[in-house]
């Protein structure tokens, strides 16, 4: 068997048609069926069953499609990191998480890292939620993903994590609020406020969630935003309290941020951000250089290793 014949039998059963993985590849349904019937002949297995509108996997066809669709991802991974060695640290570096993440948490890093690496691309792929981001990194789409530590679905794929920094939760109020003059709050007293839901199926959202019932303390939000900034502005507004992280460059020593108060809620633990990747060892040069530079510019220390 041949890697382009792993590679064709992948296509076939993720699309579940021979003629689409033909066009995907500007060939003829014909040359994707030998693939298919190469590997099926060295194996003595039925891999692929043929039915009226596609194909669908064997048993046996399942079991060599998760090792091969893990196995490439793997390949491919290395592929780029030899590629960018061959051209003497240019290449591209793609990274996938929330709208808002790169200018909260990376905006110094890419100055920096620009600087130093003028030849490397950087690309940002934008998902709506932490399972997204694995699922790039899943696929080989992305090099890296920032997300929610602990996850369980990039634990379940076995991606490797490492935090970067812990993110406080406050309390988001006008500087003319009641609660503005607390020094902090407790987690018992949010069920007496007007929340502002964080985005829907976050991995923030969720841990929140988690850590409120835990505490005994539920409530329902009355409003529901997309990222944590509009969370903000809709408490700048008056249209509820938010309960958010604390990002980096956000005032955190009684000022606020422009209108508010962000007020500390210590009895709920502070959320974990970092990197998550399919195999750091297997990063490109310039990829484990960019994020160890989002790493010293949040914290002044690179990751080990």
């Amino acid at each position: 068997m041949t890697l382009d014949d792993l590679r064709v039998f992948v296509a076939a059963c993720e699309s579940g048609s021979l003629s689409a993985v033909a066009r995907d590849l500007s060939c003829s349904q014909s040359a994707v069926s030998q693939h298919v019937k190469r590997l099926e002949r060295e194996l003595g297995l039925c891999l692929l069953e043929r039915q009226p509108r596609g194909v669908t996997p064997t048993h046996a066809g399942r079991i060599l499609h998760r090792a091969a669709s893990h196995g490439i991802g793997g390949l491919d991974l290395a592929l780029r990191s030899l590629a960018d060695l061959q051209q003497g640290g240019g290449g591209t570096v793609r990274v996938t998480t929330g709208a808002t993440s790169v200018r909260h948490f990376m905006a110094d890093a890419v100055v920096s890292f620009r600087s130093r690496f003028p030849r490397v691309s950087l690309e940002f792929h934008t998902e709506s939620a932490g399972r997204h981001c694995f699922a790039a990194l899943d696929s080989g789409e992305v090099d890296l993903a920032w997300i929610t530590i602990g996850a369980a679905t990039g634990t379940a794929r076995g991606m490797e994590q490492r935090p970067v920094v812990e993110l406080p939760w406050v309390l988001a109020v006008r500087t003319d609020d009641p609660l503005a003059a607390r020094s902090e709050i407790d987690a018992e007293e949010l069920a007496s406020i007007r929340p502002i839901g964080l985005p829907e199926n976050s991995a923030s959202r969720l841990r929140l969630e988690e850590h409120l019932t835990g505490l005994g303390s539920r409530w329902e939000a009355t409003t529901s935003v997309a990222d944590w900034d509009t969370a903000l502005l809709l408490a700048e507004l008056s249209l509820g309290h938010a309960v958010v992280p604390a990002l980096p460059g956000w005032v955190r020593d009684g000022s606020g941020h422009g209108g508010l108060r962000l007020v500390p809620i210590p009895a709920l633990p502070p959320l974990a951000v970092g990197w998550a990747v399919r195999q750091w060892d297997a990063l490109s040069p310039s990829a484990r250089a960019f994020a160890d530079a989002v790493v010293d510019s949040l914290t002044g220390t690179p990751p080990a290793g």
